[in-house]
């Protein structure tokens, strides 16, 4: 579940809301992409995947149901139910605090949990128009500590009617059994505005991982449809 860098792609269009904006007591956000692959903490877990999701916020409140479905291979299928609370700082800063639930409907439990929990705290902000972030992930199931620092970068393409919007993501898993690795990514996306609500993106994405064992070099696409309500 990429949240992060969900938080930083928002976080580039400015923190604060408008007048008009605040008047609204909550917002859905729904997202219709698809991945040619679902790579996450720089292990791939699946290839073509759907990974439709839908969001509510009020205030400073919010929480989701992200899922991804393999078009081929329904083993692979996941649902991560997720809560937060953004607690701003100043005009540039904010505290995230919240929970993940991972659930795997089709895991096979004598050797994988079919769900875990993982609570989560990070702090985001915008400096000198770099969307900076850094999170830390504790799962209470897995036993696994993990910590993750992403930048983000937007360079508007006003002619052509989108952007450039850029990703850079570090990050180490320590779990207490098994091996500690390092994953890292980049990526870039595209958007495109259709209407006042709906916007359409392409993206490319890479990341890689130094766990022995797994595979690394991942690249992959991305291209969905982001409806607000």
């Amino acid at each position: 579940m990429k949240k992060t860098a969900l938080i930083l792609a928002l976080l580039a269009t400015g923190l604060g809301l408008n007048a008009q904006e605040s008047k609204l007591s909550y917002s859905v956000t729904v997202d219709f992409p698809y991945a040619s692959k679902y790579v996450f903490r720089g292990i791939e877990y699946a290839k073509d995947s759907i990974q439709p999701s839908i969001e509510v916020a009020s205030g400073n409140f919010y929480a989701g149901v992200w899922t991804n479905q393999p078009v081929t291979n329904n083993s692979d299928n996941e649902f991560d139910f997720y809560a937060g609370y953004g607690i701003p700082l100043n005009d540039k800063w904010k505290l995230d605090v919240g929970a993940t639930l991972y659930y795997y409907p089709e895991a096979d439990t004598s050797s994988f949990d079919e769900q875990t929990f993982e609570g989560f705290i990070g702090l985001t902000g915008t400096v000198s128009g770099f969307t900076p972030g850094i999170y830390a992930y504790y799962d209470f199931d897995l036993k696994a500590f993990t910590v993750q620092g992403s930048v983000g970068y937007s360079i508007s393409l006003e002619s052509a009617g989108t952007s450039l919007d850029f990703t850079v993501t570090l990050g180490n898993v320590s779990p207490d059994v098994g091996d500690d690795y390092i994953y890292y990514g980049i990526g870039v996306n595209l958007p495109y505005k259709l209407t006042e609500k709906a916007t359409f993106a392409v993206g490319a994405q890479y990341a890689s991982n130094d766990l022995d064992g797994a595979d690394d070099n991942h690249l992959w696409f991305t291209a969905g449809l982001t409806v607000g309500f």
